[in-house]
Formats: structure tokens, C-alpha cells, sequence
């Protein structure tokens, strides 16, 4: 067997892996956009906002009070200049300043006389937004590596923007190893329910790639032929293949065998992790990539947050992101030479978080009621009171 790979160099080099290979970008519709990743910066197209922009519903005047109102200025108007001291026009918020105009006066703090003129006291501040005031042309408002969500959405199409610029997304195929599964019922006489195949394609969508129904396979029979055919098929139509299972070298485990008749050639081959420790990222001839995930469910987790993410971050031309860090509320026990990933649960704020139980590899519970992974670095024990580094669970654009 080889030697593990430390768990942090592993993230590491499953995103180097990817950044790689990123593949060409794409341009795609404004509202198709979200999710996907800026493979070009985000530059304004012209001043924002491009005109003086009134703040209030009132009236915009020239000269000193009173003064007498000459018309009305709606947004999406260009309304004609102030020429003449002592006149007014009234504005509505949004609308375009008149050239001339001097003062806003807001609608609530004016009066008018009897023939209709109007006085007011302006704000110490302008109630204008100045052309530029929140970028200026040619500004890079969001750089390449930006993940889309609807707020980067609503700033480009403020821009001006139709379509973007944006990283391929990997697509993804799942293929469940193990006989003893079933895929529906209950579990029993020897045998266990499948609660990857259910769960690993949302996962994968939360960290960037497309999978579909039609991209999951399994369970596989357990030999070395229908692991070599169930891999060949899988990349038929994807970028990435993930297997549950078979990772270690028991008699029924055929993935290392397989991977060697397709030529693969491992990025990682065992990370010093607990659990799920017995995961790998590896590429194959045709540059794309396979990554094995162990089957106990919390380790098949782990090694996706481990290997998989990070390699999707890079091929989506995405920044490897930091990990925050939160203080722990109870003490969590170190794995000896190997880093412990920890499930935990944040608090209100997100800045501790409290290690939950129900924990055991081939345990879900304690996953559902988690956040993400306090990360207990090798050779090192946390008390309650401690700052780690804290592993957030992937989520979807817009989740918290």
C-alpha cells in the first residue's frame, strides 16, 4: 500500500490537478449564468450609475426659493435643462437630474403658496448619486474565479451585461460498488442499503459539477470485469467519475486492479485522514479524472470534501477557498499521525461550533445534524475554548 498523503498537501494537489485542466470557457445567457464561475473579469461598461440619479421623489431647482414649477421628470426620462434662476421641476427617485438643477428638495419638506410656487430648505447632503459614484468605466467590479449568484447576476446585468463569460462545469457520473447493497427497502440479512447512490449527486451539484439521474450507476457486480466495463461506460459522458467503495485491497475490491488495466495514474493514493482514509484522485489517459471514495457513508463524505471539491474548485477555475476558523465548545480527540475531520454543528453566529455525535464512519446521522468538519491537525489534541479550522459542508449557491 502506499504512503498516505497528508491531508491538507492532498487538497492541495487534487486542485492543482484541476487547474490543470480546465477546460475552454463559454459564453452563456445572463439568467443561465447563476452557479456558474467568471472565466473573464467583470468589468463596468460605462459609469454606474451613467447619469446623476435622483435619491428622492421631490423637485429639483435653481436659484433661490420660491420657486416655480416648469414640469416633471420621471425615471427613464431625459428631461431639458434648468436655463433660468428660480424655477423647478418636479423629479421622481430614479429619474435623471436635470443639467442646471442645483438642489433636490424632497417632496415631504416643501410647501407651496397660493400660486402654486414652491419652497424648501435643501439637505446639508446632495440627493443625487453622482455619474461614477459606485464604479467608473472599465472598472473591474469582480475578478475571474468569481462564483455567479444572483447578486453577481444583478450587478452585470446593471452593467449592461446579456450573456457572460464562464468556466466549463465539469459533469460528473456516479458509480455505486458493493453487492451487498440494496437500492430500495429496508436493510437486513446481511445486507445494507444504499445511501450514497441517493445523496452523492447533490453533493456533487453543491460543488460545482452537472450530474443527472441518468449519470448514476450501480450497485456494480463485484469483479474485476464489471468494474473495468462500469468505469469504460461512465466516462462516456463524463469529466469526472466518482466510485463508492472498493478503495482498499480486500478481495472483493477491485478498483486499484481496474484503474491499472485503464492506465490511470494516481494524483492521490491515500490520505492521512480519519475517517476515510482509503480514498484516491486519479487521472486517466484521456485527462479526465476518477475519483474513489471509500463506501462507509461519512468516509465517502469526507473524501469528496477531501479530494473532490478542491479538484472541481480547479477545474471550474475557482480559488481553493480558506478555511474559517470557529472555537470549539468541547474537546475533540486527535487521530495520532493522521488529521481528524471531526462533523460539528456552527452556532447562531458561526463562530464556534460543537463536534455532534452519531459519528461513526458508516454513519448519516451526525452528518444531517452537521454544518461541516472541525479539522484537528496530526499529532494535536483541541480543548473546548480552541480555534480550528473549520471544513464547511458545500453548499449550493444561496444556501447558508
Amino acid at each position: 500500500m502506499s504512503t498516505a498523503v497528508d491531508w491538507e498537501t492532498a487538497r492541495r494537489l487534487a486542485y492543482e490537478a484541476g487547474r490543470t485542466a480546465t477546460g475552454p470557457s463559454e459564453v452563456v445567457a445572463l439568467h443561465a449564468a447563476d452557479g456558474r464561475t467568471l472565466a473573464e473579469p467583470l468589468l463596468a461598461l460605462t459609469d454606474l450609475p451613467a447619469f446623476p440619479t435622483s435619491s428622492i421623489d421631490g423637485w429639483a431647482v435653481r436659484g433661490p426659493a420660491p420657486w416655480r414649477p416648469v414640469g416633471r421628470v420621471l425615471a427613464g426620462e431625459t428631461p431639458p435643462p434648468l436655463t433660468e434662476a428660480g424655477v423647478c421641476v418636479e423629479i421622481a427617485t430614479g429619474a435623471m437630474v436635470p443639467v442646471g438643477a442645483e438642489a433636490l428638495i424632497r417632496v415631504e419638506e416643501s410647501t407651496r403658496d397660493a400660486d402654486g410656487r414652491v419652497s424648501g430648505t435643501p439637505r446639508p447632503q446632495p440627493e443625487w448619486r453622482l455619474p461614477g459614484e459606485e464604479a467608473t468605466k472599465g472598472e473591474e467590479l469582480l475578478p475571474v474565479g468569481t462564483a455567479i449568484d444572483p447578486a453577481v447576476a444583478g450587478v452585470a446585468a446593471t452593467c449592461g451585461y446579456e450573456t457572460l463569460t464562464v468556466s466549463p462545469r465539469p459533469r460528473a457520473a456516479l458509480r455505486i460498488f458493493g453487492d451487498e447493497l440494496l437500492t430500495s427497502g429496508p436493510p437486513g440479512d446481511g445486507r445494507v442499503r444504499d445511501s450514497l447512490g441517493p445523496q452523492m449527486p447533490g453533493w456533487l451539484r453543491r460543488c460545482g459539477a452537472t450530474i443527472d439521474a441518468t449519470a448514476v450507476g450501480g450497485p456494480v457486480e463485484d469483479t474485476l470485469e464489471a468494474h473495468v466495463e462500469a468505469i469504460r461506460g461512465a466516462f462516456e459522458t463524463a469529466d469526472l467519475v466518482c466510485t463508492t467503495g472498493g478503495t482498499m485491497h480486500g478481495p472483493v475490491d477491485h478498483l486499484h486492479p481496474a484503474l491499472a488495466e485503464l492506465g490511470a495514474e494516481y494524483v492521490v493514493n491515500t490520505v492521512a485522514v480519519r475517517p476515510g482514509f482509503p480514498m484516491l484522485l486519479a487521472r486517466m489517459p484521456s485527462g479526465r479524472f476518477l475519483a474513489g471514495l471509500p463506501g462507509n457513508p461519512q468516509s465517502a463524505v469526507i473524501a469528496l470534501v477531501t479530494l473532490v471539491q478542491p479538484l472541481l474548485a480547479g477545474l471550474a477555475g475557482r480559488p481553493l477557498p480558506r478555511l474559517p476558523s470557529v472555537t470549539t465548545t468541547r474537546p475533540v480527540h486527535g487521530r495520532g499521525t493522521d488529521t481528524h475531520l471531526a462533523l460539528a454543528a456552527l452556532d447562531h453566529d458561526g463562530r464556534s461550533a460543537t463536534p455532534v455525535g452519531h459519528v461513526g464512519s458508516a454513519m448519516l446521522r451526525g452528518l444531517a445534524n452537521a454544518h461541516g468538519f472541525l479539522v484537528v491537525r496530526a499529532g494535536t489534541l483541541a480543548v473546548a475554548g480552541d480555534l480550528l479550522p473549520f471544513l464547511p459542508l458545500p453548499l449550493l449557491a444561496g444556501e447558508r
